[in-house]
């Protein structure tokens, strides 16, 4: 699989590109060549494509300038692979409400489209996030283990998201390459601590298991090699809500060191801290890290449903 074909993909399979559809590709410098492949494929595929290059905005869930968050309302089909995530912003849950489908691709290299995750059965991938979704939604308590350290939320009341890769129907939106159900927790129900060992977003794979104390739905303390740099790219205030809870569902995704195709690994759960106003919390916080945990032990209202890198539904 080319990038032209990997392209193709994610217009016609993932996202049901028809022709005489008006599809919007959002890219960056860094994510350009990803880009004009993208918006190639959606013209050769007959849609009226569309092609902005804006400036990075900096770190994930900053908001796109307001030129580009009109134009993401504007179209049906929306793509966007850009170096910082666009997916937890105003702007994206904007053009979704407007009935856009839009699927967010930060970080994707070549080297993605070709290898990984991207090359999913995603009918079989689609099948499973949907289960996990409907027990997050149905769920009260979330435990998560790992290493001895033990993190407890509470989702009630919260609907989960499956990020299945199929995103064919008015408004949409997800990854791509994709795998997950993921969750916004109530503000201030996590307590206790986790071990992210795998990679952190914008960083990479972490050098040393970081630790993150948690109370009262805020991360207090960090310690481990990455500690310093996630202190300092969460800041001092709403960057420290928990936002998210995640599980992995994709089989053939690989621990890489890029988020994208890391959170969604076979088997893992990852937590993210800062803005979740975007898929069902009240926190906007301009910033979204989410933290890799490899092998976790998950369980939803004492049922056990991620353990030994499996999922066990």
């Amino acid at each position: 699989m080319d990038i032209r074909k990997g392209a193709r993909t994610v217009i016609a399979d993932c996202l049901g590109g028809k022709t005489g559809e008006t599809l919007l590709v959002v890219t960056d410098d860094s994510e350009r060549t990803i880009g004009e492949a993208l918006y190639a494929e959606a013209a050769a595929l007959g849609l009226k494509a569309h092609l902005i290059v804006m400036p990075e905005t900096g770190k994930s869930g900053a908001e796109p300038s307001a030129l580009v968050a009109d134009a993401m309302k504007r179209a049906d089909i929306v793509v966007c692979p850009t170096r910082f995530s666009l997916t937890h912003t105003a702007a994206r849950k904007a053009a979704s409400e407007a009935g856009a489908r839009v699927a967010t691709m930060p970080e994707i290299t070549e080297e993605m489209f070709s290898r990984g995750a991207i090359t999913a059965d995603y009918t079989k991938v689609a099948a499973l996030s949907d289960k996990l979704t409907a027990l997050l939604s149905a769920g009260s308590v979330v435990r998560v283990e790992k290493s001895g350290r033990v993190l407890e939320l509470s989702i009630a009341g919260r609907a989960g998201i499956s990020s299945n890769g199929l995103y064919r129907g008015k408004g949409q939106s997800g990854n791509l390459p994709t795998g997950e159900a993921y969750i916004a927790p109530v503000e201030g129900s996590a307590n206790g601590k986790v071990l992210i060992d795998g990679s952190l977003a914008e960083f990479g794979l972490v050098t040393g298991p970081l630790e993150v104390t948690i109370e009262n739905g805020r991360a207090v303390a960090f310690d481990g090699p990455q500690a310093q740099w996630m202190e300092q790219r969460l800041g001092p205030d709403l960057g420290r809500n928990v936002a998210e809870l995640g599980l992995g569902t994709n089989d053939a995704a690989r621990l890489i060191g890029n988020l994208l195709e890391d959170e969604k690994v076979y088997g893992t759960a990852h937590v993210a801290f800062g803005s979740n106003a975007t898929f069902g919390g009240t926190v906007s916080a301009g910033v979204h890290i989410d933290g890799i945990i490899l092998e976790p032990v998950v369980s939803i209202d004492g049922r056990v449903v991620v353990s030994g890198g499996k999922v066990l539904i």
